[in-house]
């Protein structure tokens, strides 16, 4: 079992960002599903799912095919302990600024979901009707597009 606690900019649990695809599978075992990039797709990657966890996990050619992005529909993932699955976009929104975090970025999709994003942060949500549908956190970046990898 996973824990599930998202840390922004390090990881989900000990699913931490930088891990190579062998430490990953040494955890989590083998996924169910790999998807690998079209070659139209901006960044060549990978993604590793596993579908009965209810997470993706994307790993990047460009840093050197190490975990750089978790999405997730999980609906027991926390975030600061509280189960961000059963907030409204309000609340998630109140939740973020309880933590200093304001200004998020709303952009209605062609697919009819709200996403609400903190750039900085590295975190996008999705939302169908006020109700979170996926979340999608990467590693952070700093202002000259460096990777910060978290410490190990």
């Amino acid at each position: 079992m996973i824990n599930k606690d998202i840390r922004l900019g390090k990881g989900l649990g000990k699913i931490r960002f930088g891990l190579t695809m062998k430490e990953v599978e040494d955890l989590l075992g083998e996924p169910e599903e790999i998807e690998t990039s079209d070659e139209e797709d901006e960044f060549e990657h990978e993604a590793w799912n596993y579908w009965e966890e209810g997470f993706s996990l994307y790993f990047d050619k460009e840093d050197n095919y190490r975990l750089s992005c978790i999405e997730t529909a999980n609906r027991e993932v926390q975030l600061w302990d509280e189960r961000i699955f059963e907030m409204s976009q309000d609340q998630l929104k109140q939740l973020f600024s309880d933590h200093n975090i304001e200004n998020p970025e709303e952009e209605e999709m062609e697919t009819g979901e709200t996403r609400i994003s903190f750039e900085k942060e590295m975190i996008d949500m999705y939302f169908d009707d006020d109700q979170l549908i996926a979340v999608n956190f990467g590693v952070f970046i700093d202002d000259n597009l460096e990777v910060k990898w978290p410490e190990k």
